[in-house]
């Protein structure tokens, strides 16, 4: 490909202002992490959660002025395709040393999207697969740290573990605490084993940072064995810092990086080196997951897409309408190889439903602002979407060009859909409660009715509680991941049914009251909850309280006073408090 010596420099000014666009970003990025930990530090829970939004709110932001500034400075939509596959080239040239070539590698893609019609997306011009390894990427200080138990004794090596993270608060007892860690690894795992050569302790530098706790992950090696172990700090009711538990099950440790919680915050030079380090401990979690987590989420989506298409290329199996009962926003399909749904915003709405499509994508869009509280499925967004036509079965095609038309383009063997969601896929927890047995029943409804009460004391109000709009997950947890009509607790208007002034007027096809907005009548919930009688008793033995006004005005009154709810992401019954100390400890989750 010949290329003149201006067309080159026109490529070289690109790059640049591509590259200090992301450099920018990650700056930012990195400083979101740093001061999670002075706001840990400080006890400062709702600056944690404005954290968490800004830095979701910032890639955005950087990838708009990054093309504005391009189209602006070098009229880059008019830039000819070969000076484009020039820009890519000497991108490349960039990233060679660079410290976050993927994510950087992400950042071009996203800016390009801005600039490029979508038939450019391939990897002539554009990473469609990553250009530069991130396998031996160094970083000062290291990822991790090592310690040497051998040396100085397995007591003092787990203290120096936690004083390493330079912590400006106080410790309420850090010999108790580390007791406490050394019985229940004992406990958990035995006898210690004698000390290979390789014996050692690895533990990611940064803290991890969510809600109202620090979580600090690592490993133990010795010979050929590793246990993982994640370890929570939090704050005692006085203002000093405990050491909650330790997990030492790796399930319990994958519990935390749930798509149904909030992301972490963390300082990382090199995220590819956290990754991969996560990745050891937890092999059967999809790296495109662990980046989401760490709160790089486009990057996520990125390593998602891939896997998608490469399960596309060794799959014959056709997308079909998910099943369960229709929503009346939203069709749902499915590939049942692969475990996620597909959820596009309908041009044609149910009748009892006010929406439009700007009003749904506004719904959706707190998902990932709030804390979920291991109650709410994380979304995937993404525009352009081009799937193999000839994957959509039927049934499929015609619901689309029926309910969604506006959506969907067919370029020549693919179908483009312009907006999209993506959740991982759940069962439904109407289409579980028909075939579950007692046990099950009460056990799911129990769930339920704490997914609604968490989400109340996190501020979100559902909106739509029908149990179809919930789902059970592997571990038998129900999680919401229907967000058509959700609120803001504090926006919403909880109200007592008046009594009416005759009685002749409850028999009456209109309601003898006015009704606002945001109005919510607790008592209506029996109503279109408890109609099957297999769930009914369940739902009243644990949950009678959410048909009172009084629990929900309740909920808003804490939350508009400032109080921060507590959420374990873990079983309550490993807390240190409660497993060794129930009288001295009495700290706060994380």
């Amino acid at each position: 490909m010949d290329i003149s010596t201006t067309q080159n420099v026109l490529a070289q000014r690109i790059v640049e202002a591509m590259i200090d666009g992301f450099n920018r970003h990650y700056r930012l990025i990195r400083r979101y992490g740093q001061q999670a930990k002075e706001l840990f530090e400080a006890g400062d829970w709702r600056g944690v959660h404005d954290a968490v939004r800004e830095r979701i709110r910032s890639y955005d932001d950087r990838v708009r002025e990054t093309a504005e500034l391009l189209s602006a400075n070098f009229g880059a939509a008019s830039i000819d395709d070969a000076t484009w596959q020039q820009v890519k080239l000497f991108y490349i040239g960039q990233l060679i040393n660079h410290k976050q070539p993927e994510l950087a590698e992400t950042f071009f893609n996203s800016v390009c999207s801005k600039i490029l019609h979508r038939t450019y997306f391939h990897n002539d011009y554009i990473f469609a697969r990553p250009a530069v390894s991130t396998e031996y990427i160094q970083s000062y200080p290291p990822a991790y740290r090592s310690y040497y138990p051998a040396q100085h004794g397995l007591r003092r090596a787990i203290r120096q573990v936690i004083v390493d993270f330079d912590w400006q608060r106080p410790f309420e007892d850090l010999d108790r605490d580390v007791d406490y860690i050394m019985r229940a690894a004992r406990q958990r795992l035995g006898d210690w084993p004698a000390a290979e050569a390789n014996a050692q302790i690895q533990v990611l530098h940064s803290a991890f940072y969510r809600n109202k706790g620090a979580y600090l992950f690592g490993k133990a090696i010795n010979g050929h064995q590793e246990f993982a172990f994640a370890i929570p700090v939090l704050h005692s009711p006085e203002g000093k810092l405990v050491v909650d538990t330790i997990l030492l099950d790796n399930w319990l440790i994958s519990v935390l990086f749930s798509l149904s919680r909030a992301y972490f915050m963390v300082d990382m030079e090199v995220p590819s080196a956290y990754v991969q380090f996560l990745r050891s401990i937890m092999p059967n979690k999809p790296t495109s997951e662990l980046y989401t987590m760490l709160g790089l989420g486009k990057q996520g989506k990125t390593m998602f897409f891939r896997d998608l298409k490469q399960h596309l290329r060794h799959s014959e199996d056709q997308f079909i309408i998910a099943p369960g009962i229709a929503g009346l926003v939203m069709l749902v399909f499915t590939l049942p190889s692969y475990p996620y749904v597909f959820k596009l915003i309908k041009d044609v709405f149910g009748a009892s439903k006010e929406m439009d499509r700007a009003t749904g994508k506004r719904k959706y869009l707190p998902v990932k602002q709030v804390d979920r509280v291991g109650r709410m499925a994380d979304t995937l967004e993404f525009s352009q979407v081009a799937l193999p036509r000839k994957r959509f079965s039927g049934e499929l095609l015609e619901a689309l060009n029926t309910l969604a038309p506006s959506l969907i383009e067919e370029e020549g063997d693919d179908l483009v859909i312009k907006h999209l969601y993506i959740e991982r896929r759940l069962t439904p927890l109407n289409l579980y409660l028909d075939t579950a047995t007692p046990a099950e029943i009460d056990h799911a409804v129990l769930e339920y009715g704490n997914a609604i009460k968490e989400l109340a004391c996190a501020n979100i109000f559902p909106g739509d509680m029908l149990w179809k709009n919930f789902g059970v997950t592997r571990y038998n947890r129900v999680v919401f991941y229907d967000y058509d009509e959700i609120e803001l607790m504090t926006d919403t208007n909880f109200r007592v049914i008046p009594e009416p002034p005759y009685p002749e007027m409850e028999m009456a096809s209109e309601p003898w009251y006015s009704v606002g907005r945001h109005d919510v009548f607790p008592e209506e919930f029996a109503s279109f909850l408890l109609g099957s009688p297999k769930v009914r008793s369940a739902f009243l033995k644990y949950h009678r309280a959410l048909l009172s006004v009084k629990f929900w005005q309740g909920a808003q009154e804490k939350i508009r006073a400032g109080h921060v709810e507590d959420f374990f992401p873990y079983p309550e019954d490993l807390r240190f408090c409660n497993t060794f100390a129930a009288a001295s400890l009495d700290a706060a989750p994380g």
